[in-house]
This record gives C-alpha cells, structure tokens and sequence, in this order.
C-alpha cells in the first residue's frame, strides 16, 4: 500500500491516475486520517532468562535497561567544538557512558531505563534533537540507532563480538 498525502493523486502506472473500484482495497478508515502507532505489549508477564542462566516470569511494565548506540553525521565541525558540545551533553544526560567524534560524526553510548525497547528507542530519537540547542550539538541527523537489552549486550561482550565496551568513559577522539 501507498501512502500519500490527501489531494495528492496516487496513481501509480496508470495513464488516468484513477484505480478501479473493484481493484482497491476496502477502506478501513475515512480517506486523509492517519494511522495511529501503538505497541505490542508483552502482556501481563512474560519469562525472562537471568545472567544465572535461570529463568524467571516478571511483569511486562516493569522498567528494564537498554544499552544504546547513537550515531550521528553531517557536515565537518570544528573539533573542539564538538568535544565540548559532547562533553555538555554528557553533563545534561547524566547516564552518557562514553563519546566517539570525528570532526563530521560522532557515536554516543548510554544506558536507558524504559519499559520496553519502543520507549528507549524513542527516548534515544529525541535525545540528539532535543539537546541541540542547549549543549551546542552541530546540526548533524541521525544515520544509525540500535538499542540491545542488557542481558544481549552482556552476552556480545562475553562471547568477544558487538560493541566494545564502554571504557574509558567520557568523549573521545576516534
């Protein structure tokens, strides 16, 4: 299915632009309302495996934490800018574990409490954005986002691959 914006033709391979009745699909909702996102919960509990290697039911709304990698790009930026830019949001974001920059990239790495890997990655969305303009941060987008939960980091870590781990703490040079 194609989404377009309401007024704007959406034909798609057809002279006319107008698609036959009988070959569209039933319309659900009215024409121009936009889908609303939800997540899928987990349900009431549901069973998770400890560092013990012991399984064990614990509530699905229960915060867990979420190891979080960044990145970001865009054009070059002066370098101690940028390091001081970092060093700020660490100081406003408190559980900022370490910093990677390059004078066109950087790689942010933190800790994130939420209830399920929908909220820290959303949290992680808006920490770029929202932090721009009060640390400094160079007008660069997000290229790249992954969120692991805590027992699948620390299970990449111990078997030698993923994301290194986060050490020396702080804002570095790459």
């Amino acid at each position: 299915m194609r989404r377009v914006r309401p007024g704007v033709a959406a034909a798609r391979g057809s002279a006319g632009g107008a698609i036959p009745a009988a070959s569209r699909p039933a319309a659900s909702r009215p024409a121009g309302e936009e889908r609303a996102l939800t997540s899928v919960a987990a349900g009431e509990n549901y069973r998770e495996r400890q560092e013990d290697g012991q399984e064990r039911t614990r509530p699905a709304d229960l915060p867990r934490l979420w190891h979080v990698t960044l990145s970001v790009s865009g054009e070059e930026a002066d370098l101690k800018e940028v390091r001081r830019a970092l060093e700020q949001l660490a100081h406003d974001h408190p559980f900022l574990l370490t910093s990677r920059y390059a004078g066109d990239h950087a790689e942010i790495r933190y800790w994130e409490e939420a209830r399920d890997l929908h909220d820290a990655a959303a949290v992680a969305l808006r920490l770029w954005g929202e932090h721009r303009q009060t640390a400094g941060l160079p007008p660069w987008e997000i290229v790249g986002l992954e969120v692991i939960d805590r027992q699948t980091y620390h299970l990449r870590i111990a078997e030698g691959y993923g994301p290194a781990p986060a050490t020396p703490v702080g804002v570095h040079p790459y």
